[in-house]
């Protein structure tokens, strides 16, 4: 089993669980080629995280199955945008953590 985490990424949470969703239980080589096609900053910061795991668990893509994709919040930056007549708005800029494992695929899974 293999394991990769990705902290303080400024990426929202709530966005990236979309696609760690999607992912959850797929082959790994399968899992990122279908995150290279979707059109989210989260897909590509997942297949990098993925491809992580498979490689500290010392597995090819092909044999490989995604058990566990976990998005947790991190910190929120607090900045502000200046508004009219000298006041200000703020923004929240949320940051995640992206903890992926991978094992190795049983005979039935292929």
């Amino acid at each position: 089993m293999g394991r990769a985490v990705l902290k303080f990424i400024r990426l929202s949470p709530i966005k990236a669980r979309l696609i760690a969703r999607e992912v959850q239980g797929m082959n790994a080589e399968y899992a990122i080629a279908s995150l290279e096609f979707t059109p989210n900053k989260a897909a590509g910061i997942i297949s990098k995280v993925i491809a992580s795991a498979v490689a500290n668990a010392g597995l090819e893509p092909q044999n490989a199955v995604v058990t566990s994709a976990r998005v947790d919040k991190g910190p929120v930056l607090k900045r502000f945008t200046p508004r009219a007549r000298g006041s200000a708005s703020p923004k929240h800029r949320p940051t995640a953590h992206i903890m992926i494992e991978v094992a190795e695929a049983s005979k039935g899974d292929k």
